[in-house]
């Protein structure tokens, strides 16, 4: 009874969270293909073959390939670029496509922060345009509506989803079955329209249009964008929910929406300025434009949370780094706040509104960071496919190669899209991608500096004077190099002559997994000469709590009394050279980078008034 009472939730949370983005996409989809940058002539054989291509992308490249396929390569349930990245990274480690397999998980990442922006901009600004159907004469307060609606929800993102998130998955139901309901009418007035599944009107609409119909692959893509997101959100709800909402209650919906906004196409044509609203009978198209709005902002909130989680993986597997991370929920850890992202998102998503002023021009920049990310996801699911499920390498090529043709297909006609505003999501996503893995090669740099400078820790034991001052208390030395001895005790040993009863030498380790058993949290290891060896590990869904670690020494016959004992870590300031290693410009951003970090004390919560900190210099 009560997994069944757990499952009802899990069902209703899903639906909340995990489809606000595709869910939203017939609002813009069938608008942009007939009546966007490249339209198409509004005929019944064009009706029907941009259905086909509706159908087929979203049966393959959401149900075929996300749901049945990718969802399978779960990394201990949690799904997304960067643990689908760290499972990939783990089964080819050793070989020589780690770095490759590397590099393109990171930018997916990396193009998820474009996506981020453009698709609360797109996707509010497109429900309230809805207003242009219900009173035309409010255009001109559709761009300044939308924006008060952003600024108001980046606002209140510090406050946590909690509250709020109670009230997404009847809304989403909602929604889902509006869409349902109103597409059902008018394919019952025009049944012929589901016709549309056979696949060759697709075929015959490309061989009648090649252009035009490689065109329309830009605008087709819309229906899918977020599709990816049932795989980013699998942990938080598990496959099984997702896929009995998504197969059972949220596909159906979407089809037969625009099945009907196709059938009301055919029936009249004029109605393609917004096919959508025009589904509804127009003492409904008001009270749609409210419920489309609150979709939007639900879509809106899933994305940026998605930004937020993002964030922190990245913090986690050393790609950015350390910023404020809040826990906006004492009960949920998946509730957190980033303000660095989330005013950065702000910006962005203000930008996109102002500058492109209508959700027409912003279909012209949306799609293609969805596209290559979904390619990159189809690269990286082959190599779990060759490697950690054994399939026949035969079956793989079959498999991930068909799904790259489409992917290929897709990406190449958005790629069209490049001067019209699909620059956008491409510039954030280098920028981001620049970010994340010059942190990531600084990191590497300054741990191969600080090795050249450490004294290997048993000549360090052998070369201490037993006659030395041994002061009350514990001294806990933060080192990032889990062999050597940390540069703030070396430091400390120079100036103040002094040593504690008990020095424990502590390494941070982020796992390759989400989540660390509690058990397997700490290895310990007695150095002698009351010298201690913890190396602590966290997953990468997870924040460090270093007192909360300490706790767990017990079992090692270690009690940390936190009044008795004192942090130590090091201060490492960057001095950039011409030595090898990165360019220049790097360096300085690196450099720049490290200056603004989180304090390491406030990252891994550690009592401020226990902290003390040592500065060193390292030349990378």
């Amino acid at each position: 009874m009560k997994e069944q009472k757990d499952l009802r939730a899990l069902v209703l949370g899903a639906i909340g969270v995990v489809y606000g983005d595709i869910g939203t996409s017939p609002l813009y989809a069938m608008k942009e293909t007939f009546a966007g940058h490249h339209p198409l002539p509004v005929t019944p054989a064009n009706i029907l073959g941009v259905l086909s291509l509706v159908f087929w992308a979203i049966m393959l490249l959401v149900s075929l390939k996300y749901v049945a396929i990718i969802m399978r390569a779960d990394n201990r349930g949690e799904g997304g670029s960067l643990a689908l990245l760290a499972l990939v990274q783990r089964v080819t480690k050793g070989s020589g496509m780690t770095w490759l397999v590397s590099a393109l998980g990171i930018f997916a990442a990396a193009l998820f922060y474009g996506d981020s922006m453009i698709t609360p901009a797109i996707s509010v600004l497109s429900a309230v345009e809805g207003l242009r159907v219900v009173a035309p004469q409010a255009g001109p307060f559709v761009v300044p509506i939308t924006v008060v609606i952003l600024v108001g929800l980046f606002s209140v993102q510090s406050r946590g989803t909690g509250a709020v998130g109670l009230w997404f998955g009847p809304v989403m139901c909602l929604w889902f079955a509006t869409l349902g309901v109103l597409g059902l009418i008018h394919v019952v007035e025009y049944p012929s329209v589901i016709r549309a599944v056979n696949p060759l009107y697709a075929i015959d609409f490309f061989l009648a249009h090649p252009y035009l119909s490689f065109l329309a692959l830009g605008t087709v893509v819309l229906a899918v964008t977020g599709g990816e997101a049932l795989y980013t959100d699998m942990g938080h709800f598990g496959r099984r929910p997702i896929r009995l909402t998504w197969f059972g209650f949220v596909l159906p919906a979407l089809l037969l929406n625009y099945w009907g906004q196709g059938a009301m196409l055919l029936a009249d044509p004029e109605n393609v300025r917004n096919p959508f609203f025009f589904l509804a009978p127009s003492w409904a198209q008001a009270p749609l434009v409210l419920l489309a709005t609150a979709a939007a902002i639900i879509a809106s909130q899933a994305v940026i949370s998605g930004a937020f989680s993002v964030a922190r993986q990245a913090v986690q597997l050393g790609y950015m780094p350390r910023m404020a991370i809040i826990h906006t929920s004492g009960k949920e850890a998946g509730q957190i706040y980033v303000p660095l992202t989330n005013w950065t998102l702000c910006l962005g998503v203000l930008l996109l509104v102002v500058g492109f002023q209508s959700s027409s021009n912003l279909a012209a920049a949306y799609g293609i960071a969805v596209t290559a990310t979904m390619l990159i996801d189809t690269i990286l699911v082959a190599f779990v496919m060759y490697y950690l499920w054994r399939w026949n390498l035969w079956l793989v090529l079959l498999v991930a190669g068909g799904f790259l043709i489409i992917d290929t297909a897709f990406l190449s006609a958005n790629a069209l899209k490049i001067a019209q505003g699909g620059w956008f999501p491409l510039v954030v996503g280098i920028i981001s991608f620049t970010v994340l893995m010059t942190w990531k090669r600084g990191r590497q740099l300054m741990a191969a500096a600080q090795a050249e400078m450490a004294i290997s820790l048993p000549e360090f034991l052998d070369m201490l004077d037993p006659d030395i001052h041994r002061v009350r208390g514990t001294a806990v030395f933060m080192t990032g190099n889990s062999e050597g001895v940390p540069s703030a005790l070396l430091h400390n040993l120079k100036h103040n002559q002094v040593l504690h009863q008990r020095v424990f030498l502590l390494t941070v380790v982020t796992a390759e997994t989400p989540y660390v058993d509690p058990a397997q949290r700490t290895a310990y290891q007695e150095l002698g000469k009351d010298f201690y060896r913890l190396i602590v590990h966290f997953g990468f869904m997870e924040q460090p709590d270093i007192p909360e670690a300490l706790a767990g020494c017990a079992c090692f016959g270690h009690a940390f009394n936190m009044m008795e004992t004192t942090f130590f870590l090091s201060r490492d300031n960057i001095v950039p050279t011409l030595m090898p290693g990165m360019a220049l410009w790097r360096e300085r951003l690196f450099m720049q980078m490290s200056r603004n970090a989180t304090p390491a004390h406030e990252f891994f919560r550690i009592p401020t008034n226990r902290v003390v900190e040592l500065g060193t210099l390292l030349e990378i």
